[in-house]
């Protein structure tokens, strides 16, 4: 990596990453300045009486591992969290945002990236052992999922509990790709872009909406810390192939002032899905694993 690329992952990294991982421990520095509050709302009402709202900024540096069709033009993806951060275009947004009141929960999580990256070599539909050489994928991606919670039993054992909640929504998935490829003699230039010396196979706007149900388990291990663990399954057939989305997560309480507490969140999430459209030098494909560690802060209110 050169000194420039470096340079630029390390801005990235401290822009975008870096806030929510420092977040944590800006508030809790700034709490030993005074007197926590006890968790009492202003109007004096207890959180439990009334609707709680969880908002959660996290970063994700996921890995990308799978494999694309654009415009019948196929590649691999293999791109590590390193070089996610030195192709990021554009600011990414990842935010989580939950109403609970009792058993029953409304939840909205966004996702959005937009990435210019390397990949390999790209196969055309209906050229048997002819590879492209490629010079990269400019890629956007916009996941939005709502959904509802609802808890369905819960455990008490000593200074913690265990809930388990079920889970039922939709994820709607938005995505743009821009495959670039080499021009060469043997190059099948049919749906194809030239623009000097590459030519670009586009994708358009594709976009699909699977349903989605899933089982979150959150388990509090003492006063002020929780585990949560969540998993859902999605597509089948409606929108995508299949779809799944599996997080680990840690939390840990840090201040509540003026009745809004702040909790750090360490953890690692995994999202699937296979999805296909179209034929021949029309077919779209995006069969792509991403996983990675995420960090955030909650604040609830």
């Amino acid at each position: 990596m050169t000194d420039a690329r470096a340079k630029h992952v390390l801005r990235t990294l401290a822009a975008i990453v870096m806030p929510a991982i420092v977040m944590p421990f800006l508030v809790a520095a700034t709490a030993m300045g005074g007197e926590p509050g006890s968790g009492a709302r202003k109007d004096g009402r207890s959180a439990a009486d009334g609707w709680s709202i969880y908002a959660t900024p996290y970063g994700w540096l996921p890995f990308l591992d799978g494999g694309v069709t654009v415009a019948g033009r196929t590649t691999n993806l293999n791109v590590n969290p390193v070089q996610v951060l030195e192709h990021l275009e554009r600011v990414p947004w990842m935010s989580y945002v939950e109403a609970r009141k009792g058993p029953l929960g409304f939840y909205n999580d966004i996702f959005y990236a937009n990435l210019g990256i390397s990949v390999g070599a790209a196969t055309t539909f209906g050229q048997v052992g002819t590879a492209s050489a490629t010079l990269g994928l400019d890629f956007e991606e916009l996941v939005i999922e709502l959904g509802g919670a609802y808890e369905v039993a819960r455990w008490s054992h000593g200074a913690g509990a265990t809930a388990l909640d079920v889970l039922a929504g939709a994820r709607y998935w938005h995505q743009n790709m821009s495959l670039n490829l080499a021009l060469s003699a043997g190059l099948n230039l049919n749906g194809l872009d030239i623009s000097g010396n590459r030519a670009i196979a586009s994708s358009g706007s594709v976009d699909w909406v699977d349903p989605v149900v899933g089982a979150r388990i959150r388990h509090r291990l003492a006063p002020g810390q929780e585990l949560l663990l969540r998993g859902d399954v999605g597509g089948f057939g409606a929108g995508s192939k299949f779809s799944w989305n599996a997080v680990a997560a840690y939390s840990w309480a840090i201040t509540v002032r003026d009745g809004v507490a702040y909790s750090g969140l360490l953890g690692y999430r995994a999202l699937d899905v296979d999805y296909e459209e179209g034929s021949g030098l029309d077919r779209y494909v995006y069969d792509v694993l991403q996983h990675g560690p995420v960090t955030g802060l909650t604040i609830r209110y």
